[in-house]
């Protein structure tokens, strides 16, 4: 759709010098783009005069007059229509926003929808009381970026390149009013908000405190799988006396030796022999072909074992309703069936054929006693430990207390894991050092690293657990950036996802 117009005003005002002129010199037609009507594209054909000026001194000989509200020097949109683009490239960037003002009828290259982008004025961050900082990743493993989140306001206000103390510290400096800093505890953000705003609070952030500690519960449990293995066989040996010949972890279905488990074992021994020889981590992984953190994870475990538990404990859905099958079937019900229908009642969510089968040995008087609850891998374990007990699961709370019976150093962290979650729940942030006192009392070197570790913070560590502040929302907007630079395909360089991320707030 093509509409034509002209202005009817008898004069324009010079850009330069400000005085009116009706002297014209000439004319020229500009084309400019508007919004669509009823999915139309719209152009307006628009008949401009250029004026001379008459000011003898003014540098300007001659000028367009432009049409307010309508026109702008080199504009090839109107103001709806560049008010529209903006919008659309401030949610989609590039080539989709480009597809989607397509479909609405107007026609723009991605390239016009990029530069819309980068030419929008964004709005100063005002004063900052209570100040959020978090990294995300422009390519993981590589490069990073620094967001800043104003936690009363509920929106960003600065993405900072890196994830440096310097970039922060500068804008500290430049921000006095800042309070409180919640941070995670990477020692880059403390350090910078010690030398540039000692004035403010630091709070760290108590999810990355509660799982720091999940990590050492983790390999507390690895450590200690052996008491868990031994208590468990200990209970099969007494309640089978004569148990039948069964695979366990090391071994496949058919009893023969698993791949996984030589292989592991393996390269195990040629990381510990190259680093007993003084090879660097990047050269072991270059010799061996293997991938820096697999070298990294076999050199920081001293004993193969404790990589083989994550590999050899293998659970089906099954062994959970093993016992209830049996109690059936010692009933009298022989029926695969019925007992299928019964155990998908109770939450069984596996195929009908792995009952069948499990029936079939029965039948055949393969199985001849209601077995154990299958051994829990260490990821179980750690689930229930860290888990409030009002929220487990009956057969989950038995669990957990089998595992707190086979194991005195297990139960010991349990009891420091609660005592951990109690300060974290009633805000006790004064009573740290008296859990850590009760952790170093106990054999637990992974979770006294963990307590040593925080004395290291002490105070952002004391008042992420006395205050109600968080990270909770920087890790939401961290969220909502990885969206928005998926969204960008991976072309797009900082500054256009810094105004994306600002401009969306």
């Amino acid at each position: 759709m093509v509409l034509r117009t002209r202005s009817r005003s008898p004069s324009a005002q010079c850009p330069r010098c400000g005085e009116p002129s009706g002297r014209v010199h000439g004319r020229y037609e500009r084309r400019l783009g508007d919004a669509p009507l009823g999915g139309l594209p719209v152009v307006i054909v628009l008949l401009i005069r250029r004026f001379k000026c008459l000011v003898t001194d003014c540098p300007t000989v001659t000028f367009a007059e432009q049409i307010p509200g309508l026109t702008r020097p080199h504009a090839r949109h109107t103001p709806v229509l560049r008010r529209l683009l903006e919008r659309v490239a401030e949610a989609l960037a590039g080539r989709p926003g480009s597809r989607l003002a397509l479909r609405l009828g107007v026609s723009v290259a991605k390239d016009t929808m990029l530069r819309l982008l980068r030419a929008s004025p964004l709005e100063g961050p005002g004063p900052v009381r209570v100040l959020g900082v978090d990294e995300f990743a422009l390519l993981k493993g590589q490069n990073y970026a620094t967001l800043l989140v104003d936690l009363e306001a509920r929106r960003p206000i600065e993405v900072l390149p890196g994830r440096e103390a310097e970039p922060v510290a500068r804008w500290l400096e430049a921000h006095p009013e800042v309070e409180i800093i919640c941070r995670d505890r990477a020692t880059a953000y403390a350090e910078a908000a010690r030398q540039a705003a000692p004035q403010a609070m630091q709070v760290a952030d108590v999810w990355h405190l509660w799982s720091n500690l999940a990590k050492a519960v983790e390999k507390t449990i690895t450590a200690h799988y052996g008491c868990l293995r031994a208590a468990h066989e200990a209970a099969a040996t007494t309640r089978v006396p004569e148990p039948p010949p069964v695979p366990d972890g090391f071994l496949d279905v058919r009893g023969r030796p698993r791949r996984i488990v030589a292989t592991i074992r393996e390269r195990h021994q040629a990381v510990q022999d190259l680093l007993a020889e003084g090879r660097s981590l990047r050269g072991i992984s270059r010799d061996l072909d293997l991938d820096y953190y697999a070298v990294r994870r076999y050199a920081r475990t001293a004993s193969v074992d404790e990589l083989l538990v994550k590999v050899t404990q293998r659970r089906t859905k099954l062994d959970d309703y093993k016992p209830y099958i049996y109690e059936r079937f010692a009933q009298g019900c022989y029926n695969a069936s019925q007992l299928f229908r019964e155990i998908r009642d109770q939450g069984f969510q596996g195929d009908r054929t792995v009952v069948n089968g499990y029936v079939r040995l029965l039948k055949q008087g393969v199985v001849n006693s209601p077995p154990l609850p299958a051994l829990p891998k260490p990821k179980r374990a750690l689930r229930w430990i860290m888990t409030h007990p009002e929220r487990l699961r009956p057969e989950q709370t038995i669990g957990l207390k089998e595992v707190r019976a086979a194991c005195p150093e297990l139960d010991a962290t349990v009891e420091n894991v609660r005592a951990f979650a109690s300060l974290m729940h009633q805000h006790r942030g004064e009573d740290l050092h008296a859990w850590i006192e009760l952790v170093r009392q106990d054999d637990l070197p992974h979770l006294r690293q963990f307590a040593d570790g925080l004395l290291r913070d002490e105070d952002a560590v004391i008042a992420g657990l006395s205050t109600t502040w968080s990270s909770g929302q920087v890790e939401g907007q961290v969220t909502r950036v990885k969206l928005l630079k998926r969204a960008g395909y991976g072309r797009a360089k900082l500054d256009l996802l810094r105004t994306r991320i600002l401009l969306r707030a």
